[in-house]
């Protein structure tokens, strides 16, 4: 039988004069492209097993190392790229279904560079972020309809759980078992001190991070791994993950080597097992049950908690968050297709979902015209990149924003995409503990309230130039965006002109 290889996807390129084999390369890489050949003890190198992590370049005491794209390729072909091929042998060489992570790299459309913002000219005086007060903070939770009294005559003040932000961004849903310990406990303590929220994920919560329970949105999901009352009690409010946008309508997978220590403790399964998840919640086929299971989660928590529905964006996405909107959550999540992800089958997140702009346009346009937008908050994930995305989204209609890749990428992930082997270099998606040390808390927490705090700064002048001082007078105002290289249909689907109009 002939065995089918592939070449390497990148070259290794080292500078001998610069090289003064001190090993450190051997040391840092967790998948073995660097090691001493115990006969010749020579470095040799196996390309094969390079990600382009970059952990082994940033590292190099001499800077004597650098990664290319290997330039030998599959002959040229306009119907079987390389990719293609690719994955083809790779499939008939294992018989296995592929798996990818960290979002989609394929080239569709990203509707957030095809969007403009205006400015104020003359007429709508601009508003200088630095000497006039501007208002990011943000409520998410149903809202009253109406101005309501009291018998007495007086204001009736009191509203349904709600969760405040002082920046319409958290942190979104990365489970404990799929990240650190170390990437949790950096994503807990910016949320504190940022003061807004980060998601557990599927994977329940670590008894450690108890203490940031203000902070924190405890997630149900369709495993129900790490669920319990005093888990339900922990956060500030619960989300129930229906569908995620790398692969909608598939569930959750943990690889058993993730399966380790605190983090079987933790979710509740022996060490060493897989963390299946279902597709579906086995308690949930329709709009009815899913209003049962709000109503569970409300009763186990007192009621003093927002209920969140996470929902992955899909053709028939304004049908779906309408009903959502009725079965009692305060809060529905939308996740894009774009987003990113531990682990997908590739065939999903390539091809299956919308992208995420579509989707809150959609949704937002539908809950106005049914005349129940205020029941429900809108936090919209799935490939928001910086703070310009943050506008644009909630000018469509967001009340907040979900991002993961971005506070990722702040903590030192460089989008290797081999987040389901566990061998992450830099100390994010492992559990290997001798890596997980190379993430410090402190850094990483750092890092995050600075990417934070920056986009904050860059959204209080995006709004002083569009002559708008908070948060709430943007939301849903479209008159704001205007679209570049769009078809009729798409704007009409966004609710906005083209630019020029």
């Amino acid at each position: 039988m002939s065995v089918q290889y592939l070449s390497s996807e990148f070259d290794v390129v080292r500078n001998l004069e610069r090289c003064v084999s001190c090993n450190l390369c051997v040391r840092e890489c967790a998948n073995g492209v660097h090691r001493i050949d115990e006969r010749s003890r020579k470095l040799v190198v196996d390309e094969s097993k390079c990600v382009d992590c970059q952990r082994c370049v940033a590292m190099c005491p001499t800077r004597a190392l650098k990664i290319v794209k290997n330039e030998n390729s599959f002959k040229e072909n306009a119907n079987w790229s390389a990719d293609l091929i690719s994955e083809i042998v790779k499939q008939s060489n294992t018989g296995a279904v592929l798996l990818s992570s960290m979002g989609a790299p394929k080239p569709t459309p990203v509707y957030w560079d095809r969007i403009l913002i205006n400015a104020s000219q003359v007429t709508n005086p601009s508003i200088d972020p630095l000497r006039e007060p501007m208002e990011t903070r943000v409520f998410l939770g149903k809202k009253p309809e109406q101005i309501r009294r009291a018998s007495d005559g007086s204001l009736d003040v009191s509203m349904e759980p709600q969760l405040v932000l002082e920046t319409p961004v958290m942190f979104s849903a990365m489970s404990y078992g799929s990240i650190s310990y170390n990437a949790h406990e950096s994503l807990a303590r910016a949320a504190q001190e940022l003061g807004v929220f980060y998601n557990t994920g599927e994977g329940g919560l670590h008894e450690d991070f108890y203490r940031y329970g203000a902070n924190t949105i405890v997630q149900v999901a369709s495993g129900r791994f790490g669920v319990h009352e005093d888990y339900l009690n922990a956060g500030a409010a619960i989300e129930i993950k229906m569908g995620q946008g790398a692969k909608p309508g598939v569930g959750g997978h943990l690889p058993g080597a993730k399966i380790v220590g605190d983090v079987s403790r933790t979710r509740m399964i022996p060490e060493g097992v897989d963390a299946i998840s279902p597709a579906p919640h086995h308690d949930v086929y329709s709009i009815e049950d899913l209003r049962q299971l709000v109503y569970s989660l409300k009763e186990a928590t007192r009621r003093t908690k927002p209920i969140i529905v996470k929902v992955a964006a899909v053709h028939n996405i304004a049908a779906i968050a309408s009903g959502v909107a009725r079965s009692g959550a305060d809060i529905i999540a939308i996740d894009g297709f774009r987003g990113g992800t531990g682990a997908a089958p590739t065939r999903i997140r390539d091809n299956v979902g919308i992208p995420v702009e579509l989707a809150l346009a959609a949704v937002d346009e539908r809950l106005r015209a049914e005349g129940i937008r205020n029941n429900v908050s809108l936090v919209v994930g799935g490939s928001i990149r910086n703070a310009a995305d943050v506008v644009k989204a909630i000018a469509l209609g967001a009340d907040a924003c979900y991002i993961a890749t971005a506070a990722l990428i702040a903590l030192g992930c460089r989008l290797c995409r081999s987040c389901q082997t566990g061998r992450c270099n830099w100390g994010i998606a492992t559990q290997r503990p001798e890596l997980v040390q190379r993430l410090d808390p402190n850094v990483g927490a750092r890092r995050l309230v600075n990417l934070l705090s920056a986009w904050r700064h860059e959204i209080k002048e995006l709004m002083g130039g569009m002559g708008i001082n908070s948060i709430e007078t943007l939301r849903g105002n479209r008159l704001m965006l205007r679209g570049i290289g769009m078809t009729e249909k798409e704007l009409d689907i966004l609710g906005i002109k083209h630019a020029g109009e």
